[in-house]
């Protein structure tokens, strides 16, 4: 595990000191807790923008899987109980193009996750050799620009007094076990929010019934409370990387939700809101006109069913009141000239 980890562990150590060295450029003391906890902030955010794509795929798959969770409920439900081969082939035909109808698939949700597992758990190694360096009299190992000095440094350094490398159950100050635990609080917080804003926020009322939509409520509290059982094992410097990623991802999903939202969600009515009224204020400093207007507004809708009362774009009027010229009828037609020359 050490040597597949090391080359990220080498990375993540990098990228760490990089940060270091711009914010004490800036004028931060090099030896301050705040310049070692801005540094693992400056780390979740480089790492966080590389994956972006990633997040952006992850959000899209998981949202599709949960926005089709009652038609594959259906499938099962038309196939239950039936054994025989061919009920079994006809069922995994259906499911197959219930996926290639949405683009999505279980395993597109789960991907970008285990892609991203090894990085994640880079960085808890990085931050979490704090915590093992913090012995005393215990050898400090560096890794890449991190080096022994500037590793004994960052074990040191002390933020509102406490140490990066405590934690809450083991030799923590009082100010260490103040810190970890509104870190925890702070952690554990966001986790829920951003269960909370993709369960019940952007998903259809539709989606919000069955397994899979009950798996993903217990997730949402179980994941806080698995965080409220491991965190007081966390040092300080961990504790900070797990709240700024679970802010970042917060932040990310709100943007991802607020310009792209599930058809049928409590995010995509906001959106159709946004979108009218933005419409209606164009139309009325007279960047379009209001008929217009309401089309562009209606078109954010355009999968969806048609209202009632909706209306129609106007038909185009002929300028200056000129009726369209009408052909001659053949019986109008003059007698021609020409002779059959048979």
């Amino acid at each position: 595990m050490d040597t597949l980890l090391f080359p990220l562990e080498w990375v993540v150590a990098n990228v760490m000191v990089i940060w270091h060295w711009i914010w004490s450029a800036i004028g931060l003391d090099p030896a301050a807790g705040i310049t070692w906890a801005l540094s693992i902030v400056g780390l979740v955010i480089t790492i966080r923008a590389a994956l972006i794509p990633l997040f952006v795929k992850q959000i899209n798959a998981s949202r599709a899987m949960q926005v089709i969770a009652p038609d594959l409920k259906k499938i099962q439900d038309k196939y239950k109980g039936k054994k025989d081969q061919a009920s079994r082939e006809a069922m995994s035909r259906e499911t197959m193009e219930l996926y290639s109808k949405h683009k999505t698939n279980p395993f597109a949700s789960c991907l970008p996750m285990l892609i991203q597992a090894p990085i994640f758990f880079a960085l808890f190694r990085v931050l979490n050799g704090l915590e093992g360096n913090a012995t005393p009299g215990a050898p400090t190992q560096g890794i890449g620009m991190l080096s022994d000095t500037l590793m004994e440094q960052a074990q040191s350094a002390t933020l509102f007094g406490a140490q990066l490398s405590e934690t809450f159950l083991r030799g923590a100050s009082v100010e260490g076990k103040i810190l970890s635990a509104v870190l925890i609080v702070a952690m554990v917080a966001t986790t829920f929010l951003t269960q909370h804003q993709l369960t019940r926020r952007n998903l259809p009322a539709s989606a919000l019934e069955g397994p899979m939509a009950q798996q993903q409520k217990i997730l949402m509290y179980v994941l806080p409370f698995i965080f409220v059982i491991s965190g007081p094992n966390f040092p300080v410097g961990v504790l900070i990387y797990w709240t700024t990623t679970n802010v970042w991802t917060f932040g990310q999903q709100w943007y991802v939700i607020r310009n792209n939202p599930t058809p049928g969600s409590d995010a995509y009515r906001a959106y159709q809101e946004r979108m009218a009224a933005k419409a209606a204020k164009k139309a009325a400093h007279g960047g379009t006109d209001a008929s217009t207007a309401v089309i562009e507004a209606e078109a954010v809708d355009e999968s969806g069913p048609k209202r009632s009362g909706q209306r129609q774009q106007p038909k185009r009027k002929n300028r200056g009141g000129a009726k369209p010229q009408q052909l001659p009828a053949a019986d109008d037609l003059p007698a021609s000239d020409d002779k059959d020359p048979s």
